[in-house]
């Protein structure tokens, strides 16, 4: 079922126009120092777009993985001067997802792409992964706040 949602977001639905757009303007972004942790982000949305329904975007802080703080806070400044930038991608994103809403058949897709737009605010430390390692995540998630809640 991933395969033919995979398949039906790139042949009618032009999927990886959307993919091709974000990877540009990631690799634009990366080019200029300033903006390389916002490019890095989207580089990564834009391995989502290529296979939406395989994958999954989740931050870096839920795979324990260290970054350097030094990054983090220029990643802060960045994000904020990239605000106005992420708002205009994230509102062309909801003109597209309001135009799969349209057919039947594109609300799937919608549905996955707008799991896309809080990504598109805040690029800054989101990596792509198989949909198996979000799975395994939110289960140990939920392994812990049961654990905490009969401590």
């Amino acid at each position: 079922m991933r395969t033919l949602g995979n398949i039906l977001w790139h042949i009618p639905f032009m999927g990886f126009l959307t993919a091709a757009v974000t990877f540009l303007i990631g690799g634009l972004l990366v080019i200029t120092v300033i903006g390389a942790p916002i490019g890095l982000g989207l580089i990564q949305l834009s391995k989502f777009l290529l296979t939406p329904f395989s994958s999954a975007m989740v931050s870096k802080k839920d795979l324990n993985a260290e970054q350097n703080k030094l990054w983090q806070s220029f990643g802060i400044i960045v994000r904020i001067l990239y605000f106005p930038f992420g708002l205009l991608l994230a509102i062309a994103t909801i003109f597209q997802i309001a135009g799969l809403f349209i057919s039947i058949v594109g609300i799937p897709v919608a549905l996955v792409l707008a799991k896309t737009v809080g990504t598109y605010f805040n690029p800054i430390n989101k990596i792509c992964v198989p949909k198996a390692v979000q799975d395994e995540l939110e289960q140990r998630k939920a392994k812990e706040q049961v654990a905490k809640h009969f401590a």
